[in-house]
Order: C-alpha cells, then structure tokens, then sequence
C-alpha cells in the first residue's frame, strides 16, 4: 500500500521488525559470540570484516533477503513468535471476539491463496470502472479525495502531526508526493534509465493484468510516466527535504488559496476533514505544491484517469491474486533490490497481519515475552548515559555557556518510553471481514486516516507510541522531544541481561546515546527542549557545529561504495553524527559504570575492546550490489559497513583501544576526526 503517513521521528535503522523476548534468558553470563569474528584479518586494517567475518560467513544471503544482518536475524526469529501467536488465533477464530478475532481473521484472509487466485483483480474492479467513468475534473476533483482518504496519494499527500511552531498543537500538513519510484533522479537522471525502463514495462505488465490489451496497457503507462516525470521534476531533493525549515511553512487556508491558485484548497480540505475545522496547515513544499496544482489544471483528464488507475493498482497489487504479488516482487524486490526469491506467504502475511493490527498484535506478545527486568535496567542505562552526555556537552571547548545551559535543558527534558505503551489503542472501530483481502486493507487504510483527522481537535499526545512493542528498532522525535526502546530490541547483540556493562554500553547503550544524540545532530539542534523549531544557539556556536559536522560530511562523501559510486554525507549526516555521538557518549558512561563495577579481560579482550566489538556487531550484515547502490541513493543511514569502518575512525577512544597507529587503514588523523558530542 502506498499511502504514507509522515511523522517526524529518527529510526535507528530502516527496519519495520520484531524480535525475541528476554524473559526466559539464562542466568549464566552473557558474552559476545567469539564465532562472530574474523581473526584472519588485522583489526587495524579492517575492523568490519574483523568483528564481523564469522557472523557473515556463517550467514550467507538467501534468495529472500537482498541484505541480511543482526536485524534480520532477530527479525526472522520475532517472527516465528508472531507466527505461533496469530496461527494459534487464526485457527480457533470461532471461539475469538474483539481484536483476536480481527488477528485471525485477516491472516486466514491472507493466507488464501486459493480465494485471491480466483478473485483475480475483481476486489479493484468497481474502483477501476468508478476512474474511468470520470467524466470532467471536478470527478476528478472528488476521486482524488476518495484516494487520499483511502489507499494512496496521486499529486500530493497530506498527514496531521505536531505542529514544528507550536509542538502542543496538532496540524494539518501537506507534502510532495505522487511517484512511484522512490526518488525523483530515477526520473531525471540518465544513470538510472535501466531502473526506469524496467518500471515502464512493470507499469505496462500490472495493467494487462488488469484485463487491458498490450497497446492499451502501452498508452496507460506512457500517460502514467508523463504524469510521474512532471511531479518528479517538482519534487524536492531528498538533502533539501532534510532540513525542517524549508517543509515548514504555515498558513491560514485563505492565505494558501492565494498563493497557491488553480487547485481548490478550501473544497479540498473541507472534504477530507468534514468534521473539523481546519484554520491553519502547513503548505509543505512551496515549489513543489505551486507546479502540481498547475499540473492538475492543465492535464488531460485521460492523463489523470490513466495515472489514477495505476495509482490503485499498485497500491492493492500486494493484496490481489500471485499473478499480482509476483509481478510486484519482480520490479520492487529482484530489479531494483537483487532478491531472487520472494518471502514465503506465511511471513508476507504474519507482516500485513502486524502492519495493521500492530497494537493488538504488540500487547500479546509483551504479555507472553517481555521481562519487566529488562524495563528496569534499560530506564537505569538511560539515565546513566543522559548524564554521561551532559557531562561531556558541558566539558567541551567549542561551545558557549549560554548554549551550554540550554542544551541541558533541552537534554533533561527529553521523555524517555521503553517496552509498550502506557494505554492501548481501541481498533474496535476497524471491521475486518472475510470478503476480500484488499477490501480489509482498504478499510484499514480509511480508519487510520480518520484516526490521524482526529487529531486535529486534541493537543499533541505525547503519551503516543510510533513504533510497536515488537519492533526492533529505536527512535527520537524531535517535535515531542522524546526517545522510544520498544520491547523488541531489548536482547542480544543490543541488550545482553546478564552480559557485562562492556558490551550492553557498546550495544543498548550506544543505541540511547544515538537516539539523545537525534535531539542534537544537524537537523535535530533545530528544534528547542518543548520540540519547537526554534533557534536556541549562539551565531558562534552554530559556527562551530556546522564546522565539526562538516567533516563527517567531508569523510563520509570521500568512501567508495561501489566502483564510481560514493556514499552521500549531505544524505547520512544526521545518523552519522548520532552514530558518532552515540560511540563517544556511551563509552564516557561506560568508563563511570567500570568505576563503580570494574571489571577486567574477558575472552582475552579489555572492556574497552569489547565495547567496540559489541557495537560493530550491530551492523554485521551481507548485502547485494543492487541493494547497496539503491540504499545509497534512499537511506539516511550509512550502510552497515560504513556505521563501522567510516564512523570507528573518528573515535579517539576506539583508536586507543586497538592500538591503530598512522598508517593503519582504520586511522585517521587528529584534525579530520569530528569531535562534536
């Protein structure tokens, strides 16, 4: 499904997955895995391949995974929880009521391979007949709203959250949107043109499944790409879209009416928000708004319904017959990332089945898997890197006092939330039926967007999860000013219960100092201690920031990875401070927990190594070419080889700890390390 809804949190990691609980840990300590390593190669040289080499031999990419790393595998094996709790509801859904029923009933509905084959496309047919039957734009008008409140986002988007002015308040927000590939230089720049030959004949193939003949499914996409090339030519850079300042512009309906003429604001925003008084929004991207209301004016209504119709397609063909999933997978997953075989159905449906009903699904499993214990020490390593990071913030040489304080302030202010939600979210509303696959999906995806709407007459909720218990993954917001741990990341290699503080502060701990880190990277400095956009620095300290920043940027542009294709610093920026951060902030708690716990060698190796070996077997992973190229090109996270390799260099303690001298491949000197936090 391809409708987003946007919220301003930093991830960790671009993974939507889960993991194995702690409750059942042994009691023996926990150490790191000695078969992880690669003792063949000098850690001087290559400390990736060092501490990573023996995890990645021993697991090798399957046919499935385009990338596959420590998230993967703790994704593979949350999922055979997932699988044993939903299965166990699925088959008994006779004695089920409330959201179990709806858990079991959408993943039998998925699970049918028999009924979505002899659907066919029929669950999208009454849609598709509804776009064609189009007569003049004022349809068009009205279908745009029916999609928007529904499945997917033609022209643009829109999403309500916190307002970056006004945290407390929620407002409405428009964005650029209506593309297909994930990013406008696939349109636009001639390296990419095998990318977009392969999704013209996709486009083409997914609309003779539709029953079109060859020329016809022909003219559509060319109609399609027409309208996809002129919306990719007004979209914003994925850099640009980095900065919060230039997405910000707030303004009543009327002002944007004026300055945004020939599309209707005001019968627009009436007709998605009925019930709810919308006096201010958020215009987005200027630019990008002003060209696509030009472009909706002035295009051929046979453009628009053409563009409409695959806008629907694509968004239900994951939930349509094989032919339609197949077909998906072969663009989406073997052309553009390298899989060569797709997920099984079981994983694909446990996946939707937690995607939609991922409340539900999350207060199950911390029922069954999660240890309150873990809670407990997790808040106590929180507060012990907070104050690590104060103490360095007010350590440093480079900014002024006055800065000083009120990032402390903003430091002690951040709301910290670990395991699962204080209260659960009611999807008593939300029907879930056993008529269609796409039909359940389509209702979801209109309850989601009234529960968003719903919003716009409540203060923020600060209290609000954006991640599900299960999930494995972290993250910090920074218009709530809050960091997030759910249930599903705290275990090995991040959270080890019983492991030593060595390699808990170079795993969990770096994580929470990654995430505090968000609240003060190159985008995240921006918004003040109540998470408004908001200058809190001196002139001269800014300075000095962006000067030390640079240097990451600077670094990170130089690393190659592949032949003639760099890694993007502009892009990764924000993760690269946090990562950097997040090393030198952890290790400064971790050094004050030895104090108090001193503890000597393990395995041969000091705290100090074991720190650093923890923390790269974070990221130990294998990867395929294609994936690597478009990662690079998408992610604002460095690729897992470059979290380590290109972000351990800058750390003076790391180069202390290994011993790296000048000449080493893992050294670089003192004046093009980026000292920040």
């Amino acid at each position: 499904m391809k409708k987003v809804i946007f919220v301003p949190l930093v991830a960790l990691a671009i993974i939507g997955t889960s993991c194995k609980s702690n409750s059942n840990v042994d009691s023996k300590p926990q150490t790191l895995d000695l078969a992880n390593l690669d003792t063949s190669v000098n850690p001087k040289t290559d400390f990736y391949q060092y501490a990573c080499g023996g995890w990645m031999k021993a697991h090798p990419l399957t046919g499935e995974y385009s990338r596959y790393g420590s998230f993967d595998k703790l994704a593979e094996d949350n999922q055979e929880q997932l699988r044993t709790l939903i299965e166990g509801l699925a088959a008994n859904t006779a004695n089920e009521s409330g959201d179990a029923l709806k858990i079991g009933t959408l993943f039998n509905v998925a699970m049918d391979s028999t009924k979505l084959n002899a659907d066919g496309y029929s669950p999208i047919k009454e849609d598709l007949a509804a776009i064609a039957g189009m007569k003049d734009k004022k349809d068009a008008f009205d279908m745009l709203v029916q999609m928007h409140l529904t499945t997917s986002s033609p022209f643009f988007a829109f999403y309500v959250s916190s307002d970056p002015g006004n945290s407390a308040a929620n407002l409405f927000q428009l964005y650029q949107a209506g593309t297909g590939l994930p990013d406008r230089d696939y349109y636009l720049k001639e390296e990419h043109k095998p990318i977009l030959d392969a999704y013209k004949a996709h486009v083409q193939r997914m609309f003779q499944l539709c029953g079109f003949s060859e020329n016809e499914a022909k003219a559509k996409m060319e109609q399609v790409l027409k309208m996809e090339t002129a919306l990719a030519k007004l979209q914003m850079d994925k850099v640009s879209l980095r900065d919060p300042h230039l997405s910000y512009n707030k303004m009543s309906v009327d002002e944007l009416q004026k300055k945004i003429p020939g599309f209707d604001w005001k019968s627009y925003i009436k007709a998605i928000s009925p019930n709810h008084e919308v006096k201010e929004l958020s215009a987005g991207q200027m630019d990008f708004m002003k060209g696509m209301a030009q472009l909706f004016a002035k295009a051929d209504l046979d453009d628009i319904k053409a563009y409409y119709e695959w806008n629907l397609i694509s968004s239900a063909s994951s939930y349509l017959s094989d032919a339609f999933v197949e077909a998906n997978f072969d663009f989406y997953g073997r052309t553009m990332s390298g899989q060569t075989e797709m997920k099984p159905r079981w994983k694909r449906s446990v996946s939707s089945v937690n995607g939609i009903l991922g409340e539900p699904v999350g207060k199950m499993y911390v029922e069954k898997y999660f240890s309150a214990a873990a809670k407990e020490r997790i808040l106590k390593l929180v507060e012990n890197v907070r104050l690590a990071m104060g103490e360095r913030m007010a350590a440093n040489t480079w900014m002024s006092d006055e800065t000083k304080a009120k990032g402390q302030e903003k430091l002690d202010a951040i709301l910290v939330k670990v395991g699962y939600p204080d209260k659960w979210r009611d999807f008593s509303g939300l029907e879930i039926k056993d008529d269609s696959y796409w039909a359940n999906v389509k209702r979801y995806a209109a309850f989601e967007t009234q529960y968003m709407l719903s919003k716009l007459d409540k203060p923020v909720d600060r209290s609000e999860w954006h991640m599900t218990p299960q999930t494995v993954n972290a993250y910090y917001n920074p218009t709530t000013n809050e960091i997030c741990f759910p249930a599903g990341i705290l275990q090995p290699p991040f959270f080890y219960a019983t492991g030593d503080d060595a390699i808990n502060y170079g795993g969990i701990g770096v994580v929470i100092a990654h995430e505090l880190t968000h609240g003060f990277d190159d985008k995240g400095r921006l918004y003040d201690k109540e998470g408004n956009l908001n200058d809190w620095w001196t002139a001269e300290d800014a300075k000095n920031f962006e000067a030390r920043a640079q240097l990451l940027v600077d670094h990170f542009n130089k690393i190659e990875v592949l032949p003639g294709i760099h890694a993007n610093g502009e892009l990764t920026l924000g993760e690269n401070i946090a990562d950097n951060g997040g090393l030198n902030i952890s290790y400064a708690a971790l050094q004050k927990a030895l104090k108090e716990n001193p503890v000597g060698e393990i395995d041969g190796f000091t705290p100090a190594q074991r720190f650093f070996l923890s923390y790269a077997t974070l990221w130990a992973s294998n990867i395929r070419d294609q994936e690597i190229e478009r990662l690079t090109m998408l992610d604002v996270h460095s690729l897992g080889k470059w979290r380590v390799n290109g972000t351990l260099p800058h750390v003076d303690a790391f180069l202390e700890a290994f011993d790296i001298q000048e000449g080493d491949g893992m050294w670089l000197d003192s004046a093009q390390r980026a000292h920040i936090w």
